[in-house]
């Protein structure tokens, strides 16, 4: 997941090793956690979220975000790169939360109900935003060289 978010194996490690230590740190704490294991997810994501705000990754312009889409899909369709590169990049176009959803979902394998925690967000929420993601997905592949 941190290498996912930060995009690189080194930032990843530098996050992983950061959010080790802090849950160290409160590892008396997460003796009695009811999810420990959500828990550590959420700091994780938080912390490489943090690290993605402070340098400023979050594209929040539309027009900027559809040069960068409009780049990213000539790329990967003029190229030999493969539909798992072309669907990453399909990936970096959707709204952060149905992107956050979807991955958290397929990639992670996460369940509902742990996405619900990590997320701050309600189970029927969480059910429209990846259903929007999938189909976005399924949509941008319709139109690609990928259909077939």
């Amino acid at each position: 997941m941190a290498v996912r978010l930060l995009n690189s194996e080194a930032e990843a490690e530098d996050a992983v090793q950061e959010v080790m230590l802090k849950l160290w740190n409160q590892r008396k704490k997460l003796a009695n956690h009811p999810n420990v294991n959500g828990y550590v997810f959420l700091t994780a994501r938080n912390y490489c979220l943090d690290q993605l705000k402070k340098k400023s990754v979050f594209v929040d312009s539309s027009s900027q975000q559809k040069l960068v889409a409009d780049y990213f899909i000539e790329t990967a369709e003029n190229s030999a790169e493969g539909l798992f590169d072309y669907v990453r990049k399909l990936l970096f176009l959707l709204p952060k939360k149905e992107k956050e959803i979807l991955l958290l979902r397929d990639f992670d394998g996460l369940e509902f109900d742990e996405i619900a925690e990590l997320t701050q967000l309600n189970k029927e929420h969480i059910h429209v935003l990846l259903s929007r993601a999938r189909k976005e997905i399924r949509i941008a592949l319709q139109k690609s060289n990928y259909h077939e």
